[in-house]
């Protein structure tokens, strides 16, 4: 028998093992002082295209004096307990009334964290019979959600509707066989690639097939439709959503999330699942400032505007250069180069230590070997002066890396380390 620990010893992961190269620059930086379009990374004043803060609420006087006046009233820690035993409050109950009516449906339910949320929703809405049918692109914590599924489960190629046709009709005959049901998940807006989902599509085959619907619409939820609430309103087909989650730590600026769905399917959810029944509430000032978010992405549409504005000038404006930005179809912007992971490091060092640019770097194992992704995630604090500056310092990390001069940097690196 082997020592459980052999295998870490041995195998760090694909990403691990660049832990000592990568570590604290790479993975795991430290942006310093208030969330904005500028922050501090390593001494440095850096343009930050890594913040998931949309509509720029993160900083706002009005959001920092509410959440602080709540913490002064309430702590962090009320209301203790579980939702279920003793942390139930009629601020919970205003907050998922409010989020209900925004993206119209007739209840919603808090979690207390969306990765945590989304994982138990889906425990909660199949059993064993059930087949889940959703996308291999989905994000990790439906992965992970459907992980814990005791049935059947297929997988459809990314967004691909002759693909999901496929699968349903072998869910529907391996349903016909348990006596089960069919759960199709897909993202409202991937966060990878930037795609919307073809919702309205996977709608249309519900003509065809019986199956219900769950959208994880973080990316989505108060960047897309003409409310803000979602991808579902801009394609048309929130109605016919059966299950919609959403995020917090996005367009929010806070933590937290919420599912939304009829009524009795809220009832049944606020009773199984595990992970908010055995779990704290969620505390009281995190509830008030979600209140005041949720209010000013009602009554302040020029946050959104400012936040398309910004975005339609960065993606054209590498698009003009010749950028390859893949099918996005929201804020998320995903620029692909070609180049290895150690051509990547030192492309990103270049970005960030000469040109004051921080975006989050992706590499294999996430997308294919031999691609780099650069993701930038505009929000409404961006300024045109950092999308100009942006744009010269794209240009220029493109010129050095199709001349081969991070090629050179990352072997003579390799060759002082001894590789």
């Amino acid at each position: 028998m082997r020592d459980l620990f052999d295998k870490i010893y041995k195998d760090k992961g694909p990403l691990g093992k660049w832990a000592d190269q990568a570590e604290g620059y790479f993975v795991f930086p430290k942006l310093e002082g208030p969330i904005s379009n500028r922050m501090r990374f390593q001494g440095r004043e850096v343009i930050t295209w890594s913040i998931n803060d949309y509509l720029g609420l993160a900083n706002k006087d009005e959001i920092r004096k509410v959440d602080a006046e709540a913490a002064a009233a309430y702590g962090s820690a009320y209301p203790m307990g579980a939702r279920m035993m003793s942390g139930h409050t009629d601020l919970h109950e205003q907050l998922q009334d409010e989020l209900a009516q925004f993206v119209d449906k007739e209840a919603a339910y808090l979690l207390n964290f969306g990765y945590q949320g989304m994982v138990s929703t889906i425990d909660a809405l199949v059993g064993k019979d059930d087949i889940i049918v959703y996308d291999v692109d989905a994000h990790a914590c439906i992965i992970d959600g459907v992980r814990l599924h005791q049935g059947k489960r297929y997988t459809y190629r990314h967004n691909d509707i002759e693909s999901i046709d496929k699968n349903l009709m072998r869910a529907t005959k391996m349903a016909e066989k348990t006596g089960g049901g069919i759960l199709l998940i897909s993202e409202g807006v991937f966060g990878m690639r930037g795609e919307q989902g073809r919702l309205k599509e996977i709608v249309a085959l519900k003509e065809k097939y019986n199956f219900r619907l769950f959208v994880d619409d973080a990316h989505g939820f108060g960047t897309l439709g003409k409310t803000g609430a979602g991808t579902g309103e801009e394609q048309g087909i929130q109605d016919q959503i059966d299950v919609y989650f959403a995020t917090f730590a996005k367009s929010m600026a806070s933590t937290g999330a919420f599912i939304a769905a009829d009524q009795e399917i809220i009832d049944y959810l606020k009773y199984n699942l595990r992970s908010q029944m055995f779990a704290k509430s969620l505390q009281m000032q995190l509830v008030i400032g979600a209140l005041k978010r949720l209010d000013m992405l009602r009554t302040m549409p020029e946050l959104k505007e400012k936040l398309w504005e910004n975005v339609n000038a960065l993606q054209n404006g590498l698009r003009e250069r010749g950028f390859d930005l893949g099918t996005t179809q929201s804020c998320v912007t995903p620029v692909y180069l070609k180049g290895s992971i150690p051509e990547a490091m030192a492309l990103v060092k270049d970005l960030r230590e000469n040109h004051g640019i921080f975006c989050s770097i992706v590499v294999y194992p996430v997308i294919p070997k031999g691609l780099i992704l650069l993701r930038l995630i505009p929000t409404a604090s961006h300024t045109m002066q950092d999308i100009e500056e942006t744009l010269v310092a794209f240009s220029a990390i493109r010129e050095r890396l199709e001349n081969g001069t991070y090629k050179k940097i990352s072997a003579a690196v390799a060759a002082a380390m001894g590789d």
